[in-house]
């Protein structure tokens, strides 16, 4: 692969972060204004975006609670989070047993936090900016497991995809 290309995928890499939980806007956003919110932020994973329809659909499942007056607080912004990474590689019924897991054993600002600092902590060492995993967290609980096994898989799909994209778009240029 072009050096070149490849140092952009990596930069890209570096340059991701999910939101702190306390940077998740908590005014409540809209459907579509929580749809882009998140969106952007994952966009640099591939596709891994929202739609309001998506939303409304994880509402009516009841992995997500009802929006108070048509809005999305902090806690539901951060179970879409997972769920727009996550359901790349997880069941929606799997994603439900994770949230149960993480429910029972954290409480949301804790379960947020480990997923961000995870995902971060993965894709850099999947992508190999830097050599082992870091350990997140203190407690070895059957839900740390579980999520870090999920951010795993995703952190593995992410960086496939993207080599991939980047070797197909080589060989379709003249």
């Amino acid at each position: 692969m072009d050096k070149a290309r490849e140092e952009r995928i990596l930069e890209q890499i570096r340059q991701f972060s999910l939101p702190t939980y306390e940077q998740i806007p908590n005014v409540g956003l809209y459907l579509e204004q929580t749809a882009k919110y998140i969106s952007e932020y994952v966009a640099v994973l591939g596709d891994y975006t929202l739609t309001g329809s998506m939303i409304s659909n994880y509402v009516k499942k009841g992995l997500v609670a009802n929006p108070m007056k048509k809005q999305y607080d902090r806690n539901q912004i951060a179970y879409l989070m997972f769920i727009a990474v996550a359901k790349s590689v997880l069941s929606m019924e799997d994603i439900r047993l994770l949230f149960q897991l993480q429910r029972d054993t954290y409480e949301p600002q804790k379960a947020y936090d480990y997923f961000r600092l995870e995902l971060d902590n993965v894709l850099h060492h999947v992508f190999g900016l830097k050599p082992d995993l870091d350990t997140v967290g203190k407690d070895k609980t059957d839900a740390k497991k579980m999520l870090r096994t999920t951010i795993i898989a995703v952190a593995h799909k992410v960086y496939l995809e993207k080599y991939f994209a980047a070797y197909h778009q080589e060989q379709n240029q003249p």
